[in-house]
């Protein structure tokens, strides 16, 4: 193996391992943005069984309030590009439901490339760790 062709794999190394992190970026992403509908879901229903209307809103950074929700029922819910509609409360626990379906099968289609990425990573690894042992071995022959 050429030193030509070893640079040629560390680059493909170092390529590899930078889309591997941008893959367990967005694995991390979908990950927050399914635990965050399921967190939504159950604030939600707690809404709609709350006796006196007063539930635990929780309003980010692990920080919740008891709040007096007045309309139960009727829910804003962002559905992308900045778009706000109003829905049900039951509407809204199914279309949250659909976005964590989704959400989980990107985050299978993102593991089943990060798998195939990792496994080509090994592939070139092992003819890196070849081609410098026969560079070692070269090298100790011409001593």
């Amino acid at each position: 193996m050429t030193q030509n062709e070893l640079m040629t794999l560390q680059h493909y190394m170092k390529e590899y391992g930078q889309q591997a992190e941008i893959f367990v970026g967005q694995l991390e992403m979908l990950e927050n943005g399914r635990m965050e509908a399921h967190a939504a879901i159950e604030t939600l229903e707690a809404m709609l069984s709350a006796d006196d209307g007063i539930t635990l809103l929780q309003i980010g950074g692990g920080a919740s309030v008891r709040a007096k929700i007045l309309e139960p029922d009727k829910i804003l819910l962002s559905i992308g590009a900045e778009v706000v509609v109003e829905r049900s409360n039951k509407d809204a626990v199914e279309f949250l439901k659909e976005r964590i379906m989704e959400m989980e099968a990107s985050q299978k289609k993102v593991t089943e490339t990060l798998d195939r990425l990792r496994s080509q990573m090994n592939e070139i690894n092992k003819r890196l760790e070849s081609g410098y042992q026969r560079a070692a071995a070269a090298g100790q022959d011409q001593e």
